[in-house]
């Protein structure tokens, strides 16, 4: 069954997206309408439902286990993907519970991993309780056996469960036992998850002998397993939420048109398809750290813990909004997701908790550094990459050195040759690598990529030897005369003149918003050229130089004191035919090939703005209060998640994989991170946020406050941009065409 991209879940891999799919169409047969309200109205549930055989006959139990305990051998990030695709279709019952519960006997290894066959074939059911609040304590005895004497509350699945996993306080460190159903007394426990029920365990004066206590189980990787496991299955209710609430808003009609067509809809339902892109990536990230054993797993998995939950809940809370009456019903399955998510978040704990072991992580310098795995084809480019570097590197003079990396493609490796490399995604990942390695700096080309693109892709020889050689060796800076200031991002609607003269064109118009444009020596200019002509078409795409009579530049004073952007205007002034780029109407194919590229980019930050080396530093001198470490760690955590997403672009791109919709998401969400980075720090800094005091740094929190205010409006505003996502990612119907006014 062929699928949304945003449907195909957090696998990144063709195996992992097979799985995906598999799983789905599995779902789908077993998890029918019928059969999940027969759940919900159940009076008592069942251990074994009828859906149980399947997923024990397609071995999904075992996908996490290794080979050498009977599984599959796929790890976690292997069962995270089916967890997203059953996750999408509600997932009643216990397998959620008995994974994770294998998953944490696996981790801890040892005479406990005896209890996993039972759970990987379905003969035995697992629940793990959640560790919240005051544990019970256990008084250890002899070979490490412990005396534990306590209640557990909220035991997901444990109703049904054979096998109990509880966490206990051992002298103040969290141990974990294993228990069996008549060891306690198990309760049942009302839940707001109605497809999956629970219990309240108590235990008496339990003697739980050395074997059954997880001694190579730590706390945190506990939380890490129990972040990616309960994670997965939240990022599929989240996937779920998306798709049903984007599908309603295309057929509600409301006042005339599909309420997709409503800003306030459909940017409503964008959020919600960013949501799953941040999921996706923590959980997917956490899993494959934990599957390697990296060293800062534990720090992914608290990252995962403080991003997943708290988004499947307002996704969740938003799909009901946007079903408007008829997501309140009972009838309707939106609040058998809304409680799932509600259930999801309490097992993990209170999010002020969640979002501290964050910032304690950070503060205590366990950050966690994302490389990315490249194949071993990487290290013969990169011996050649680095072998003419080097001869670049010992070159004195700045200017030959710009000379030799531009003429050497080095500049735009993924440009065609000889203007860049005609590098592939994994040579552009080496080249950038090996250059900030090397510590050699090209020119920031800046507007000039985007001239380059067009010259490249569509200009005349001459223009290229004439513009696009010198620009590359950082001889030439270039600004964008697209903004007016009736159009905005909407650049069709221009209205700046071209009119053919002999030998070329006069331009008659306004732009605003350009970068720059008091400090380049040429433009990249669309202009109408033909007024009668649909509104896409009858553009021209032209190179001008920002010398040329007629031209007026005025700076704009921005509300940091400076001027970045300008005014430009044009009066009657000259282009000849030779630069025009591409064909006479046609420039709005031109204006999208310089918008779009093939690059590949390792992050999708911009350094010029509040960044997490401004947070850390900042936090490092300060004495934060809780509240602000709680806000720190948030912070922290969205914006690793957002450095997770860069990676997940690259690898796509490296396996050929479409990656738009994440791309999408990530410019989004990296312009604004450094606005609340900003807004956090000056918030903090109390008097020092607002006033010139010695010793505090006020003049920077500053410029990085009012500065940062910009990047979410230049290059299409945050609301642009959630159009785009609405409307790319989901399918949402584009905005209604204003109706013509006539007299």
């Amino acid at each position: 069954m062929a699928r949304q991209n945003y449907e195909l879940g957090l696998g990144i891999i063709e195996e992992h997206l097979d799985l995906a799919n598999a799983v789905a169409d599995l779902a789908e047969s077993v998890f029918t309408a019928d059969a999940v309200r027969a759940i919900v109205e159940a009076k008592k549930p069942e251990k074994f439902p009828p859906f149980w055989k399947s997923l024990v006959e397609y071995e999904l139990l075992g996908l996490h286990i290794s080979d050498e305990l009977g599984g599959s051998g796929g790890g976690l990030t292997t069962l995270a993907v089916a967890l997203e695709a059953l996750g999408r279709h509600a997932l009643p019952g216990a397998f959620t519970q008995t994974v994770l519960a294998s998953a944490l006997l696996q981790a801890s290894g040892g005479a406990a991993t005896e209890h996993i066959a039972g759970l990987i074939d379905g003969t035995t059911i697992g629940a793990v309780a959640p560790e919240a609040g005051s544990l019970p304590p256990a008084t250890v005895g002899a070979d490490g056996a412990l005396t534990v004497t306590g209640t557990w509350d909220g035991v997901a699945s444990g109703d049904v469960a054979d096998l109990f996993l509880l966490p206990v306080d051992v002298d103040g460190a969290v141990r974990w036992i294993v228990v069996w159903t008549d060891q306690v007394t198990v309760a049942r426990q009302d839940s707001v998850d109605v497809l999956r029920g629970a219990a309240r365990i108590t235990a008496s004066e339990l003697a739980v002998p050395g074997e059954h206590v997880l001694a190579g189980l730590t706390a945190e990787h506990a939380r890490s397993i129990a972040a990616v496991v309960l994670g997965a299955e939240a990022t599929g209710l989240i996937s779920w939420c998306v798709a049903a609430a984007s599908e309603y808003a295309k057929i509600r009609v409301q006042f005339g048109r599909p309420i997709g067509q409503f800003q306030g809809i459909k940017h409503k339902c964008a959020w919600m398809g960013i949501a799953l892109e941040q999921a996706r990536a923590a959980v997917w990230d956490a899993a494959t750290a934990l599957d390697k054993g990296d060293d800062t797993a534990d720090v992914a998995g608290n990252v995962a813990a403080v991003v997943v939950p708290d988004l499947a809940v307002q996704v969740a809370q938003d799909c009901i909004q946007a079903h408007g009456g008829i997501g309140f019903t009972w009838e309707h399955d939106a609040h058998l997701y809304y409680r799932r998510a509600l259930a999801l978040r309490g097992l993990l704990g209170t999010r002020e908790t969640r979002a501290l072991r964050v910032a304690d992580d950070a503060l205590a310098g366990n950050v966690r550094s994302l490389d990315i795995e490249l194949p071993a084809e990487a290290e013969r480019i990169r011996a050649e990459v680095r072998a003419e570097l080097d001869v670049i590197k010992a070159i004195e003079d700045e200017d030959e050195r710009f000379l030799a990396l531009g003429d050497g493609g080095w500049v735009l490796p993924y440009f065609p040759k000889p203007y860049g490399r005609a590098a592939g995604p994994l040579e552009q990942i080496v080249i950038a690598q090996e250059l900030k390695a090397s510590g050699i700096q090209v020119p920031n080309l800046l507007i000039g990529v985007w001239a380059l693109a067009s010259i490249v892709g569509h200009g005349s020889e001459e223009l290229k030897q004439e513009l696009a050689v010198p620009t590359l060796r950082g001889e030439l800076m270039w600004c964008q005369l697209f903004s007016e200031p009736g159009s905005g991002s909407d650049l069709a609607s221009l209205q700046t003149k071209a009119t053919k003269v002999e030998g070329g064109w006069r331009i008659n118009g306004q732009k605003i918003w350009t970068s720059m444009a008091q400090f380049s020596d040429w433009g990249i200019l669309i202009a109408r050229t033909n007024p009668t002509a649909p509104k896409h078409e009858g553009i021209t795409y032209f190179l001008l130089d920002m010398a040329a009579k007629g031209v007026e530049v005025r700076p704009l004073k921005e509300m940091t004191g400076s001027a970045l952007f300008n005014e430009v205007f044009f009066d009657d002034v000259f282009i000849e035919d030779k630069y025009v780029v591409g064909e006479v109407d046609n420039g709005w194919k031109v204006t999208r090939t310089a918008l779009a590229s093939e690059r590949v980019a390792l992050s999708g930050k911009m350094d010029a703005y509040a960044n997490d080396r401004d947070l850390l530093r900042f936090a490092g001198r300060q004495e934060l209060s809780p509240v602000a470490r709680h806000r720190l760690g948030e912070l922290l955590a969205e914006s690793q998640a957002i450095d997770v997403m860069s990676n997940r672009i690259v690898l796509k791109q490296l396996l050929g994989s479409d990656s738009s919709t994440t791309a999408s998401v990530n410019k989004l969400l990296a312009m604004s991170i450094s606005q609340k980075i900003a807004e956090f720090i000056t918030a903090e800094l109390g008097i020092a946020g607002a006033f010139s005091v010695p010793g505090a740094p006020t003049d920077h929190a500053l410029e990085q406050l009012l500065g940062g205010r910009a990047t979410t409006i230049y290059g299409g505003t945050t609301e642009v941009q959630l159009n785009l996502i609405g409307e790319r990612m989901l399918g949402l119907p584009r905005d209604a065409e204003p109706k013509a006014t006539g007299a």
